[in-house]
C-alpha cells in the first residue's frame, strides 16, 4: 500500500461526504483524530459542531430552515472512560451504549446498517481509539450497501495496533461527487499525518476541503500519556 498525502486527497476530491482520520502525532506523542462534514442541500449545509460534554453534537445553524433532523443531528464524537468514538451518524451512541454493556466495537455495528437514503445508502463509517496505560491503538469500520443493493449489508472493521508516529488512515462516505453517490471503496487510506501541532493540522485539512461543500470539521489531540486532550472545531456558519 502507498502512503498518501492526506492534503492531496482531500484537495483531490470535490466531495468525500463525511471523513474520519485517526492516527499518531510526528513526534509520537500524541493521538490524532479528525472528523468532518460536507453537504450539497441547503438541509445538509445548515449546521454547525458545538461541544457537548467531553464530545460534540451537530447542531442546526439556522433552525428555522431544518427540514428533516434524522440523519444529520447526532453526536458525532463521544467519550467511553479511556475510549474515543467519532462516527458519522448516531451509531455513536449505539457502540457507547454496548461497549459500556461489556460489548466490542464490532458487536455493537452488527446492531446498524448503512443509512437509509436510497439511492445513495450512505455507509456508516465509525472509529475508536483506545488508550491505556501509554498504550494506543484504533480500529475503524464501514457499513455499506452491498454495491448499491438495499437489501444486503457488507460489513468491514480494520484494526490498528502500536500505530506509528506521523501515519494516519482515512476513511469516508463517497468516493467522490455523482447521482448516486458512489460509496467509499477498498480499506482505509494510509495516509501521512501532516502538520506539526494541532493547529497546523487543522488548517491544513479546512483549508484543503472543497470550498464549496465543506461545512463543519471536529480536530482531537490525545496526550497518549495523560490521556489530556486538546480540541479544535471550526464551522463555515459562523
Amino acid at each position: 500500500m502507498k502512503l498518501l498525502s492526506l492534503k492531496e486527497e482531500l484537495a483531490g476530491n470535490s466531495y468525500p461526504g463525511r471523513g474520519i482520520v485517526i492516527g499518531k502525532s510526528k513526534d509520537g506523542k500524541h493521538a490524532v483524530t479528525a472528523y468532518f462534514i460536507m453537504g450539497r442541500s441547503e438541509n445538509s449545509r445548515n449546521r454547525v459542531f458545538v461541544e457537548d460534554g467531553e464530545g460534540i453534537r451537530t447542531q442546526a445553524f439556522d433552525p428555522s430552515k431544518l427540514s428533516d433532523p434524522s440523519l444529520i443531528i447526532y453526536a458525532p464524537v463521544r467519550v467511553l472512560g479511556n475510549k474515543t468514538i467519532v462516527t458519522n451518524g448516531d451509531q455513536t451512541d449505539t457502540i457507547y451504549e454496548l461497549m459500556d454493556k461489556q460489548q466490542t466495537f464490532e458487536q455493537a455495528l452488527r446492531t446498524r446498517e448503512f443509512e437509509p437514503d436510497g439511492p445513495n445508502y450512505t455507509p456508516r463509517i465509525s472509529g475508536i481509539m483506545h488508550i491505556e496505560n501509554g498504550t494506543y491503538n484504533y480500529a475503524m469500520s464501514i457499513l455499506k450497501s452491498n454495491n448499491g443493493n438495499p437489501d444486503a449489508c457488507n460489513r468491514y472493521t480494520f484494526a490498528y495496533q502500536n500505530p506509528v508516529a506521523g501515519e494516519a488512515h482515512f476513511i469516508h462516505t463517497y468516493m467522490g461527487d455523482g447521482n448516486p453517490l458512489p460509496s467509499f471503496e477498498g480499506e482505509p487510506k494510509w495516509v501521512a499525518l501532516e502538520g506539526e501541532d494541532i493547529d497546523t493540522f487543522t488548517n491544513m485539512v479546512w483549508e484543503n476541503l472543497n470550498e464549496e461543500n465543506k461545512v463543519s470539521l471536529f480536530v482531537r489531540y490525545i496526550d497518549i500519556e495523560t490521556g489530556k486532550y486538546e480540541t479544535r472545531i471550526v464551522n463555515k456558519n459562523q
